[in-house]
């Protein structure tokens, strides 16, 4: 007469499945962590470009506008100043890396003419 079957390869099995899906989920939640700061990044950069291209016409004009470009790029404006002729900015990106949980990456950048 064979052993009676207990089961405890199907319990082993499914634990270790459990492992490797919060793994999973772990390493998604860091990789969406990363992209929303690289994204912050980018809007920054794009938009203390674009707004520093301005800023012979006031703060308004060149805050304005690097807010334009910023949007464009799925971020919010969180701070625009013009220090001489620099535009200096901060943005932020909202990201949800696990339901129901939800964190900020930010940025800055700072453009302005070439000095010699």
């Amino acid at each position: 007469m064979a052993p009676a079957d207990r089961g405890g390869a199907t319990v082993l099995v499914l634990a270790l499945g459990l492992v490797l899906v919060l793994f999973g989920g772990f390493g998604a939640a860091v990789a969406a962590a990363r992209l929303a700061r690289q994204q912050a990044a980018v809007a920054a950069d794009l938009g203390a470009l674009a707004g520093a291209g301005r800023a012979l016409e006031g703060p308004a004009v060149a805050c304005g506008t690097a807010g334009e470009v910023v949007s464009a790029n799925g971020a919010r404006l969180v701070s625009c100043r013009l220090d001489g002729l620099d535009l200096v900015l901060t943005v932020g990106v909202t990201v949800a890396p696990l339901p129901g949980l939800s964190r900020a990456a930010e940025a800055s950048a700072r453009a302005g003419p070439i000095r010699a």
